[in-house]
Protein backbone atom coordinates (compact mmCIF):
# COMPACT_ATOMS: atom_id res chain seq x y z
CA UNK A 1 0.00 0.00 0.00
CA UNK A 2 2.80 2.40 0.97
CA UNK A 3 4.72 1.48 -2.16
CA UNK A 4 1.71 2.34 -4.35
CA UNK A 5 1.30 5.68 -2.57
CA UNK A 6 4.95 6.54 -3.17
CA UNK A 7 4.67 5.64 -6.86
CA UNK A 8 1.52 7.75 -7.20
CA UNK A 9 3.12 10.73 -5.48
CA UNK A 10 6.24 10.52 -7.64
CA UNK A 11 4.08 10.33 -10.79
CA UNK A 12 2.15 13.45 -9.80
CA UNK A 13 5.39 15.32 -9.10
CA UNK A 14 6.80 14.31 -12.49
CA UNK A 15 3.65 15.48 -14.29
CA UNK A 16 3.64 18.80 -12.40
CA UNK A 17 7.34 19.36 -13.10
CA UNK A 18 6.96 18.63 -16.80
CA UNK A 19 3.95 20.97 -17.03
CA UNK A 20 5.83 23.82 -15.34
CA UNK A 21 8.84 23.22 -17.58
CA UNK A 22 6.64 23.26 -20.68
CA UNK A 23 4.96 26.50 -19.60
CA UNK A 24 8.30 28.15 -18.89
CA UNK A 25 9.57 27.07 -22.29
CA UNK A 26 6.48 28.50 -23.98
CA UNK A 27 6.84 31.82 -22.15
CA UNK A 28 10.53 31.99 -23.03
CA UNK A 29 9.78 31.27 -26.67
CA UNK A 30 7.10 33.96 -26.73
CA UNK A 31 9.32 36.61 -25.20
CA UNK A 32 12.10 35.78 -27.63
CA UNK A 33 9.76 36.31 -30.59
CA UNK A 34 10.86 39.56 -32.34
CA UNK A 35 7.26 40.64 -32.91
CA UNK A 36 6.39 40.17 -29.23
CA UNK A 37 9.53 42.03 -28.21
CA UNK A 38 8.64 44.89 -30.54
CA UNK A 39 5.15 45.14 -29.05
CA UNK A 40 6.55 45.15 -25.53
CA UNK A 41 9.10 47.80 -26.47
CA UNK A 42 6.46 50.22 -27.73
CA UNK A 43 6.08 53.23 -25.43
CA UNK A 44 2.71 53.62 -23.78
CA UNK A 45 0.40 56.06 -25.57
CA UNK A 46 -0.95 59.28 -24.04
CA UNK A 47 -3.27 58.82 -21.08
CA UNK A 48 -6.53 60.55 -21.93
CA UNK A 49 -7.74 60.56 -18.34
CA UNK A 50 -4.61 62.38 -17.18
CA UNK A 51 -4.71 64.83 -20.07
CA UNK A 52 -8.36 65.59 -19.38
CA UNK A 53 -7.54 66.99 -15.93
CA UNK A 54 -6.79 70.35 -17.55
CA UNK A 55 -10.06 70.26 -19.51
CA UNK A 56 -12.07 69.35 -16.42
CA UNK A 57 -11.19 72.65 -14.74
CA UNK A 58 -13.70 74.34 -17.06
CA UNK A 59 -15.76 71.60 -18.70
CA UNK A 60 -16.34 69.59 -15.53
CA UNK A 61 -15.25 66.18 -14.28
CA UNK A 62 -17.78 64.45 -16.53
CA UNK A 63 -17.78 66.94 -19.39
CA UNK A 64 -21.08 68.42 -18.18
CA UNK A 65 -19.99 72.01 -18.80
CA UNK A 66 -20.07 75.02 -16.51
CA UNK A 67 -22.13 78.12 -17.26
CA UNK A 68 -20.24 80.20 -14.68
CA UNK A 69 -17.05 79.57 -16.67
CA UNK A 70 -18.80 79.85 -20.06
CA UNK A 71 -17.76 76.29 -20.87
CA UNK A 72 -20.20 74.10 -22.83
CA UNK A 73 -20.94 70.46 -22.22
CA UNK A 74 -18.74 68.14 -24.28
CA UNK A 75 -20.06 64.83 -22.98
CA UNK A 76 -22.32 63.23 -25.57
CA UNK A 77 -20.79 65.21 -28.42
CA UNK A 78 -19.40 63.31 -31.40
CA UNK A 79 -15.66 62.69 -31.30
CA UNK A 80 -15.11 63.81 -34.90
CA UNK A 81 -16.66 67.20 -34.12
CA UNK A 82 -14.64 67.71 -30.94
CA UNK A 83 -11.47 66.90 -32.85
CA UNK A 84 -12.28 69.35 -35.64
CA UNK A 85 -12.91 72.15 -33.18
CA UNK A 86 -9.70 71.41 -31.29
CA UNK A 87 -7.79 71.65 -34.57
CA UNK A 88 -9.66 74.83 -35.52
CA UNK A 89 -8.73 76.45 -32.23
CA UNK A 90 -5.09 75.35 -32.62
CA UNK A 91 -4.87 76.62 -36.20
CA UNK A 92 -6.47 79.99 -35.45
CA UNK A 93 -9.52 79.16 -37.55
CA UNK A 94 -11.66 79.66 -34.47
CA UNK A 95 -11.05 81.75 -31.39
CA UNK A 96 -8.97 84.51 -33.02
CA UNK A 97 -11.57 87.26 -33.25
CA UNK A 98 -10.96 89.80 -30.44
CA UNK A 99 -14.69 89.75 -29.72
CA UNK A 100 -14.63 85.99 -29.15
CA UNK A 101 -13.42 86.17 -25.55
CA UNK A 102 -14.26 82.62 -24.61
CA UNK A 103 -13.01 81.23 -27.91
CA UNK A 104 -9.67 82.92 -27.33
CA UNK A 105 -9.45 81.25 -23.92
CA UNK A 106 -10.14 77.88 -25.50
CA UNK A 107 -7.52 78.38 -28.20
CA UNK A 108 -4.74 78.46 -25.63
CA UNK A 109 -6.11 75.32 -23.95
CA UNK A 110 -6.35 73.42 -27.25
CA UNK A 111 -2.65 74.04 -27.84
CA UNK A 112 -1.85 71.84 -24.84
CA UNK A 113 -2.94 68.81 -26.86
CA UNK A 114 0.10 69.06 -29.08
CA UNK A 115 -0.30 65.83 -31.06
CA UNK A 116 -3.11 63.94 -32.74
CA UNK A 117 -2.47 61.02 -30.38
CA UNK A 118 -3.08 63.30 -27.39
CA UNK A 119 -6.31 64.59 -28.93
CA UNK A 120 -7.53 61.07 -29.65
CA UNK A 121 -6.71 59.92 -26.13
CA UNK A 122 -8.70 62.77 -24.55
CA UNK A 123 -11.63 62.22 -26.91
CA UNK A 124 -11.74 58.52 -26.08
CA UNK A 125 -11.87 59.45 -22.41
CA UNK A 126 -14.68 61.94 -23.04
CA UNK A 127 -16.64 59.15 -24.74
CA UNK A 128 -16.80 57.31 -21.42
CA UNK A 129 -18.83 60.14 -19.82
CA UNK A 130 -22.59 59.85 -19.38
CA UNK A 131 -24.63 62.19 -21.57
CA UNK A 132 -25.59 65.21 -19.46
CA UNK A 133 -29.18 65.77 -18.44
CA UNK A 134 -31.12 67.76 -21.03
CA UNK A 135 -32.66 70.77 -19.34
CA UNK A 136 -35.32 73.03 -20.87
CA UNK A 137 -34.37 76.48 -22.11
CA UNK A 138 -34.70 79.35 -19.67
CA UNK A 139 -36.51 81.53 -22.20
CA UNK A 140 -38.09 81.44 -25.64
CA UNK A 141 -41.25 80.01 -27.19
CA UNK A 142 -40.62 76.41 -28.21
CA UNK A 143 -43.85 76.24 -30.22
CA UNK A 144 -42.73 79.17 -32.35
CA UNK A 145 -39.25 77.70 -32.54
CA UNK A 146 -40.52 74.43 -34.01
CA UNK A 147 -41.29 76.05 -37.38
CA UNK A 148 -37.92 77.81 -37.40
CA UNK A 149 -36.10 74.55 -36.67
CA UNK A 150 -37.30 73.00 -39.94
CA UNK A 151 -34.36 74.66 -41.70
CA UNK A 152 -31.90 73.45 -39.04
CA UNK A 153 -33.25 69.90 -39.20
CA UNK A 154 -32.03 69.47 -42.77
CA UNK A 155 -28.46 69.21 -41.51
CA UNK A 156 -28.71 68.68 -37.74
CA UNK A 157 -31.49 66.09 -37.88
CA UNK A 158 -35.11 66.03 -36.80
CA UNK A 159 -34.06 65.28 -33.22
CA UNK A 160 -30.94 67.45 -33.19
CA UNK A 161 -28.81 64.33 -33.24
CA UNK A 162 -26.34 65.65 -35.81
CA UNK A 163 -25.16 64.17 -39.09
CA UNK A 164 -21.52 63.31 -39.71
CA UNK A 165 -22.06 62.99 -43.46
CA UNK A 166 -23.17 66.63 -43.54
CA UNK A 167 -20.54 67.65 -40.97
CA UNK A 168 -23.27 68.82 -38.63
CA UNK A 169 -22.82 68.28 -34.88
CA UNK A 170 -25.43 67.15 -32.38
CA UNK A 171 -27.25 69.99 -30.63
CA UNK A 172 -29.43 68.42 -27.95
CA UNK A 173 -26.69 67.94 -25.36
CA UNK A 174 -25.56 71.57 -25.56
CA UNK A 175 -26.83 74.15 -23.08
CA UNK A 176 -29.29 76.79 -24.25
CA UNK A 177 -26.99 79.71 -23.37
CA UNK A 178 -24.17 78.20 -25.43
CA UNK A 179 -26.39 77.61 -28.47
CA UNK A 180 -27.66 81.20 -28.26
CA UNK A 181 -24.12 82.58 -28.08
CA UNK A 182 -22.89 80.55 -31.06
CA UNK A 183 -25.85 81.52 -33.22
CA UNK A 184 -25.18 85.17 -32.42
CA UNK A 185 -21.47 84.65 -33.15
CA UNK A 186 -22.28 83.20 -36.56
CA UNK A 187 -24.68 86.07 -37.31
CA UNK A 188 -22.19 88.77 -36.30
CA UNK A 189 -19.22 87.21 -38.10
CA UNK A 190 -17.31 86.37 -34.93
CA UNK A 191 -17.45 82.75 -36.02
CA UNK A 192 -17.60 81.26 -39.49
CA UNK A 193 -15.72 83.97 -41.38
CA UNK A 194 -12.29 82.39 -41.60
CA UNK A 195 -11.66 81.19 -45.18
CA UNK A 196 -10.57 77.78 -43.91
CA UNK A 197 -13.67 77.32 -41.77
CA UNK A 198 -15.64 75.63 -44.54
CA UNK A 199 -18.45 74.29 -42.37
CA UNK A 200 -18.61 77.43 -40.27
CA UNK A 201 -19.07 79.47 -43.45
CA UNK A 202 -21.98 77.20 -44.35
CA UNK A 203 -23.54 77.73 -40.94
CA UNK A 204 -23.26 81.54 -40.97
CA UNK A 205 -26.00 82.17 -43.58
CA UNK A 206 -28.26 79.66 -41.84
CA UNK A 207 -27.96 81.66 -38.62
CA UNK A 208 -28.91 84.78 -40.57
CA UNK A 209 -32.37 83.30 -41.21
CA UNK A 210 -33.08 83.91 -37.50
CA UNK A 211 -33.99 87.56 -37.89
CA UNK A 212 -33.72 88.69 -34.27
CA UNK A 213 -32.85 87.63 -30.72
CA UNK A 214 -36.41 86.44 -30.12
CA UNK A 215 -36.15 84.04 -33.06
CA UNK A 216 -32.84 82.71 -31.71
CA UNK A 217 -34.37 82.18 -28.28
CA UNK A 218 -37.37 80.43 -29.80
CA UNK A 219 -35.44 77.96 -31.93
CA UNK A 220 -33.09 77.16 -29.04
CA UNK A 221 -36.08 76.65 -26.78
CA UNK A 222 -37.44 74.11 -29.26
CA UNK A 223 -34.05 72.35 -29.59
CA UNK A 224 -34.04 71.86 -25.83
CA UNK A 225 -37.29 69.87 -26.08
CA UNK A 226 -35.63 67.32 -28.38
CA UNK A 227 -34.09 64.02 -27.36
CA UNK A 228 -31.87 61.71 -29.40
Amino acid sequence: MIQKLIICTVSILLIFTSTVTANEAAEKAATSDPQVQAEQAKPAGPDGKTLYVTCSACHGQNGEGNKALNSPAIAGQEGWYIKRQLNNFKAGIRGKDPKDIYGMQMASMAAILATEEMQDAVIEHIKTFPTPEIKPAEKGDSAAGKALYATCAVCHGQKGEGNKILNSPGLVQLQDWYLVRQLKNFKSGIRGKHPQDIYGMQMAPMAMTLVDDAAIDNVVSYIKTLKK
